[in-house]
């Protein structure tokens, strides 16, 4: 049995799940997020208990990689709807930074223009300084998607780290030019 599969998931207060046919509807506060699950997984709900179960019909190989990707883009569901998501980002270089023109990102990254960036509907983007971004959302798909994008940019380069970088992320240094 997969171990993240056979994970039952709780359903906090106040988050209404709606399972039809082959989708599943999670929704809180007019906001929600629909996900199609593969024909074979089985998705039950039962609310006396508040807690989302997904089950698998055989053993075989597809079966359990499917039993446990389910659970866990369900799972990732309610918690985008309870507590969100979002990624920090940090801007590393001489001049390089960030500004917010209403809802759009404008980056200026040592390129001759500055780079407009106009989010997607559901996500946020909070600058808390000029080199410290964070994009936040309810769908963790969509928030990983738009950090890689912002990232793309500029990524950081070895020698002396300049670009756009995950907060988290190590960047692994080179040695430059020595003199002969």
């Amino acid at each position: 049995m997969s171990r993240v599969g056979r994970k039952p998931i709780e359903v906090p207060q106040g988050v209404d799940i709606k399972i039809e046919k082959n989708t599943i509807t999670v929704t809180k506060n007019q906001k929600s997020l629909v996900q199609t699950i593969h024909p074979s997984i089985t998705v039950a709900y039962n609310p006396e208990q508040k807690i989302i179960e997904v089950n698998r019909p055989t053993n075989n190989k597809l079966h359990r990689s499917l039993h446990g990707l389910f659970r866990s883009l369900v799972s990732n569901m309610v918690v985008g709807l309870t507590e969100g998501f979002k990624k920090h980002l940090e801007i590393v270089g001489v001049g390089y930074r960030a500004e917010l023109k209403g809802r759009n990102l404008v980056l200026s990254l040592g390129y001759s223009h500055s780079i407009l960036f106009k989010p997607p509907e559901g996500i946020d983007i909070v600058l808390e300084n000029p080199t410290n971004i964070i994009v936040k959302g309810i769908d963790k798909q969509l928030v990983g998607q738009v950090s890689a994008k912002i990232r793309s940019f500029r990524p950081p380069e070895p020698y002396k780290g300049k670009g756009i970088k995950y907060k988290d992320e190590f960047i692994k240094r080179k040695a430059g030019k020595t003199a002969a």
